[in-house]
């Protein structure tokens, strides 16, 4: 059996990790979730609800008990200050495993006109993501750092976007706007039909690519 506190646990991909877990006979989950009116009453018959705030280091210490991974889908710009108090409790558990949602481009990793447009975006969280990236690589646990990409739950992007019929593709953020398709590499533009939710498994050149993602603007 594994015990698995999932912090911030009303998040939008934490809930999938909420939704993947009920599954797994083998796992017992604890939800600690900050604002009570986000509790439905449908949670699933092996987890157990913690409503409170990771800053409240006895109730985090409490939640921490006997748990085998931690789980942290958090945000906000204490985020520095909530991961020292959730490594704080874990070493003083003795709780060795901490797995913690970050973002892509924490590194400067992004090339060209996409990470560009990245850091335009959200490149004032991107700062402390980072700083939260260090404590945390710091910290002697076994983690995992996850920096997920663009992602949504509805139809349409959260991107502004449109396309035109020369080969370019607008994204708000970028210059005036607009990214040349054919100026990207193929790793640019796999990393830009990526963040469109985009099955790039098939997508080897770069003629396939620029289709595809016109495809999706258009």
């Amino acid at each position: 059996m594994k015990n698995v506190l999932i912090l911030g646990a009303n998040g939008q991909i934490a809930q999938w990790v909420v939704k993947t877990s009920a599954k797994h006979q083998d796992i017992e989950q604890t939800l600690f979730i900050r604002n009570p009116e986000k509790v439905t009453g449908e949670e699933p018959a092996n987890a157990k609800v913690v409503i409170g705030n990771v800053l409240n280091k006895k109730l985090l210490q409490q939640a921490m008990s006997d748990q085998d991974i931690v789980y942290a889908n958090l945000a906000g710009e204490d985020l520095e200050i909530q991961a020292k108090s959730i490594i704080a409790a874990m070493q003083k558990a003795g709780v060795k495993r901490l797995m913690f949602v970050l973002s892509l481009g924490i590194y400067d990793e992004i090339p060209g006109k996409f990470g560009e447009w990245n850091d335009a975006i959200i490149g004032e969280p991107l700062k402390y993501y980072r700083r939260t990236a260090d404590i945390i690589e710091a910290s002697g646990l076994d983690y995992t750092i996850l920096r997920p990409a663009w992602l949504t739950d509805e139809d349409e992007d959260e991107v502004d976007e449109d396309s035109t019929e020369n080969g370019e593709v607008a994204l708000s953020g970028v210059e005036d706007g607009v990214v040349e398709l054919d100026s990207m590499t193929v790793r640019e533009l796999t990393s830009l039909a990526n963040s469109y939710s985009l099955e790039t498994k098939n997508l080897k050149t770069k003629t396939q690519l620029i289709k595809a993602i016109q495809e999706h603007v258009e």
